[in-house]
């Protein structure tokens, strides 16, 4: 028998000081079994530092064809694609060509150093790709916040934000490798 997923429910409060974005939205979130808690928390957050009430969690691991997150605007074209992890080339390819915007979230203290001296010349190719480093010990204290149901505080403010729930709270500070121009 096939493992289901297992179900979060997050109600997020997002203060974007720097960009004057002010939203409390309510998600359910699949973690897929094998996702781990870090990935699902990571997703989310990826979601308050970008928020927006277009922004969609996508079936993520379940299809390849889609990004973690997507932005899509009237004419379903897609403005945001929002990937995790250390994707290969054909993929970052792929999102640069079908998205305005690309943002990956990568993670893995060790993997993710190695992953992007191996791919900074090839990321550089892309004027619309930027990469986000979000440490192991940032993932810690996200996985140790999280619950089947959330009541999250995100304040966003110069470069780092603070995440506020009621099984604690972390301090996180984006490494931006690469910004888009």
């Amino acid at each position: 028998m096939a493992l289901k997923a297992t179900i979060y429910k997050a109600q997020l409060n997002v203060a974007d000081l720097d960009r004057h974005v002010y939203l409390d939205q309510s998600h359910t979130l699949a973690c897929h079994p094998s996702e781990t808690i870090q990935r699902l928390m990571l997703r989310l957050l990826a979601w308050g530092l970008n928020a927006d009430e277009s922004l969609l969690f996508t079936k993520g691991l379940s299809d390849t064809d889609e990004p973690d997150l997507w932005r899509r605007n009237l004419m379903d074209e897609v403005e945001l694609w929002i990937e995790l992890g250390l994707p290969d080339e054909k993929r970052i390819r792929r999102a640069s060509h079908r998205s305005q915007q690309v943002i990956i979230y990568t993670y893995g203290d060790q993997a993710a150093s190695v992953w992007w001296q191996q791919n900074k010349n090839k990321v550089a190719q892309f004027d619309n790709v930027s990469v986000v480093y979000i440490t192991d010990a940032t993932l810690a204290e996200l996985e140790a916040m999280a619950e089947r149901t959330m009541q999250l505080q995100l304040t966003i403010e110069g470069e780092q934000a603070w995440l506020n729930a009621a099984a604690g709270s972390a301090h996180i500070i984006p490494e931006w490798w690469r910004r888009s121009e």
